[in-house]
């Protein structure tokens, strides 16, 4: 009977050896390519140049492209199999996949899409979901989610998809890579199928940002230029509210990255949604004929809703048809959003030019050809495999509402990695203004490095990065006193000022900036206060002493106006204010 068990145990033993042995295989099988690849191919580039001509400037890369671009002999699956079994094999390449090719990579397959390169989490039932390598339990984004992984997991250099909403932003901000939508119309969209030709743009992935900016330079035909810098970079402070991560774990990597690179003055702060509401009328008219006036609702999700009727509508009536023909089985949430009943009549299409041409219009007078506006690419970590969270109408709109400012302006945007938290890749966005490629690409190029160290730096243990936090957001505080204190709004800057006082309390500056603009109120005895706090803080704060006397003459405290004018001269023997002030009060009172 012993000898029975023991047989039994050492059975039970290579039975589960087995399993385990098994499971490492299908691992290991899983993570050779991710399930990114839907077909395997080889495009070769052509022979290099002899010497003392230079090699085509992509030697040495090998690439993939979504299955949305047309390869000579091979059925273009758009992410469904109905789709393949009603279609032909292309008769020819795609431009771009060519131009790449000829550039000197190496094309070397097709990767998965969202069912008709529709949703945007990366997942599909018929293919299966591409495993994100930066976070293997969540998905991986899409619509160009194979493209994203197979350049996360090292499989290629670079890879192309398709961005109409987002397809390429979302993937490189859920895989932790570089991710480049160009401005619309910047790169032809010949031989690929189409989703929503109003805003379908084809982008491009890397890890490198010198890899990303050659590709660029191929695709977008750039000539030879000298490299620009920012002169503005422009945080955009509503949007980052709508993170779902603490903000500081991003606003603060820019921030540091651009005054070590560029220095403070070059930073600003805006509200996007204010600015929008002043600089695309047509948006709020627009919306008023739909609510009757009825519902307040912001700005950037205004654009979501624009986008998203625009997206559905041009799929219709580029697909409708065939969808009505062959009724293939799609996932609910993207047959949910293609079936929608849309009432669009052609006034409805004309508006959406509108408000493309109003935003564009807008976001060019901003930023110029030399500013750089920050956002998040997305406002939430990417969600689990097989979670209900990205389907919510919540989470749309917060994403929509970011994604829509480039999609419906044409701008071009980059998504760049910067780190983890929780386990999860973060990332932010910089746009540039319709037809700044070369200069977002340049940008992205002068700043990455220090991004990352930045992101290190950032994600250090939390006793030290809290300590820091608290003093870099009293930073940020004050420097949004200082920038409403030039645009002449008094109480806003004290607002902003009283901010950073509560986050660090010890800082001379922010109480002498604060009395500076209640002097402009008429708030004297305020002023006073805050001055006398300053200088108990910093002996020779000349400023505090000088606006003090101000405070002082103001509410007839001559003499000790005087002594506090006085006294500023003792710190600084050349300062005329205080020399003339004093001169003017002694004959004043001689």
């Amino acid at each position: 009977m012993a000898s029975q068990s023991a047989n039994l145990w050492v059975l039970l033993g290579l039975g589960l050896a087995g399993i385990l042995l098994v499971t490492r295989k299908l691992k290991k099988t899983i993570r050779e390519d991710f399930g990114a690849f839907v077909q395997r191919l080889q495009l070769l580039p052509p022979p290099p140049p002899p010497p003392p001509k230079a090699p085509h400037p992509l030697t040495g890369f090998t690439f993939a492209v979504s299955d949305v671009f047309d390869i000579d002999g091979h059925v273009t699956g758009f992410g469904h199999p109905d789709w393949v079994k009603t279609h032909d094999k292309a008769s020819w390449t795609s431009p771009v996949v060519t131009t790449l090719v000829e550039g000197g990579a190496t094309c070397i397959g097709k990767t998965v899409v969202d069912e008709l390169a529709y949703g945007i989490s990366g997942e599909n039932k018929h293919y299966g979901t591409p495993t994100n390598p930066a976070a293997h339990a969540s998905v991986p984004g899409g619509s160009s989610s194979g493209a994203a992984v197979a350049v996360a997991a090292n499989l290629v250099d670079f890879s192309l998809g398709i961005d109409t909403v987002g397809g390429v932003r979302i993937p490189a901000g859920f895989c932790g890579i570089l991710g480049f939508r160009p401005s619309h119309g910047a790169v032809s969209h010949v031989g690929i199928i189409p989703i929503s030709t109003s805003l379908d743009t084809i982008g491009w992935f890397a890890k490198d940002p010198n890899i990303l900016r050659r590709v660029g330079h191929v695709l977008l035909q750039l000539p030879y230029a000298i490299q620009r810098s920012p002169r503005q970079i422009i945080i955009a402070d509503d949007c980052f509210q709508l993170l779902k991560i603490p903000v500081d774990k991003v606003v603060q990597v820019v921030i540091k990255s651009t005054e070590k690179l560029f220095g403070k003055q070059v930073l600003k702060h805006e509200n996007v949604e204010d600015y929008l509401r002043s600089k695309a009328p047509t948006l709020k008219d627009f919306h008023s004929k739909k609510s009757n006036g009825e519902l307040k609702t912001f700005s950037t999700r205004l654009l979501a809703n624009v986008m998203q009727s625009l997206q559905r509508h041009e799929f219709k009536r580029n697909h409708g048809e065939w969808i009505s023909l062959v009724k293939p089985i799609l996932d609910p949430a993207i047959s949910a959003q293609i079936y929608e009943t849309l009432d669009t009549a052609d006034t409805d299409i004309e508006n959406y030019k509108a408000i493309r041409d109003e935003m564009r219009t807008a976001i060019s007078s901003l930023l110029k050809d030399d500013g750089i506006l920050v956002i998040p690419t997305i406002a939430d970590p990417p969600p689990k495999l097989g979670g209900k969270e990205i389907l919510s109408e919540e989470y749309q709109s917060r994403a929509c509402s970011l994604l829509s400012i480039a999609s419906i302006s044409g701008c071009c945007q980059v998504t760049i990695p910067l780190g983890f938290h929780n386990k999860c890749p973060l990332s932010v966005s910089f746009i540039a203004r319709h037809g700044g490629d070369r200069f977002l690409l340049d940008t992205v190029q002068t700043m990455y490095t220090t991004l990352q160290e930045q992101a290190d730096i950032a994600a250090k243990p939390k006793v030290s990065r809290n300590v820091v936090s608290k003093e870099q957001s009293a930073e940020i505080a004050k420097e949004k006193g200082n920038q409403a204190f030039k645009d002449k709004q008094w109480q806003k800057a004290i607002g902003f000022y009283t901010e950073a006082i509560k986050l660090s309390g010890t800082t001379a500056t922010y109480y002498s900036n604060r009395a500076l603009a209640y002097l402009e109120l008429g708030s004297y005895l305020q002023a006073e206060a805050d001055c006398t706090q300053a200088i108990n803080l910093d002996k020779k704060n000349v400023k505090a002493y000088l606006r003090r006397a101000t405070a002082r003459e103001m509410l007839g405290y001559y003499k000790e106006a005087i002594e506090d004018f006085r006294y500023a001269l003792v710190l600084e023997p050349t300062n005329k204010r205080a020399s003339q002030s004093v001169e003017r009060l002694r004959k004043l009172f001689q």
